[in-house]
């Protein structure tokens, strides 16, 4: 992804990061990608492995695996690289990429993951509007209240 990122600086293109576990597709997700990808020339996800979403969402998650989440997420329009990090929080993929614009939801307004890094190089940080009950353990307690009836 190094050698990716010289390229698009090269060509004058701005850079947009995300990241999240992205599990369960729904409608919040396009609308935050879609945002976030309207921020920039290229959208480059930072995608949580298998063991950083057990390790912060619990031993049930993820549901989708992280190969099967990178292929949905590539197969969106507006993304344009997915990259799978293992850390529970992706500052060194942030350094490493050091992206013009670094998007998160505003519901981790308190802490924003390579803020810092993003800024320091002259990037700016932008959260995007939680999009209301839309979320992948809403749908989960969904489909669980229905197989209870």
């Amino acid at each position: 992804m190094k050698a990716e990122r010289a390229l698009l600086k090269q060509q004058n293109k701005i850079v947009v990061f995300t990241n999240g576990a992205f599990d369960l597709l729904h409608t919040g997700h396009l609308r935050y990608l879609t945002h976030a990808r309207e921020q920039g020339d290229c959208l480059i996800i930072g995608l949580n492995s298998d063991a950083s979403v057990k390790r912060y969402k619990g031993e049930t998650r993820p549901i989708v695996s992280e190969q099967e989440r990178a292929e949905m997420l590539l197969g969106l329009k507006v993304v344009d690289y997915v990259v799978i990090f293992d850390q529970d929080e992706p500052k060194d993929l942030i350094a490493e990429i050091i992206p013009d614009v670094l998007v998160k939801g505003a519901d981790w307004a308190h802490y924003v993951s390579g803020r810092d890094i993003v800024e320091a190089n002259g990037g700016k940080v932008i959260l995007a509007e939680f999009v209301a009950g839309r979320s992948t353990t809403n749908i989960i307690k969904k489909i669980e209240e229905s197989m209870q009836k």
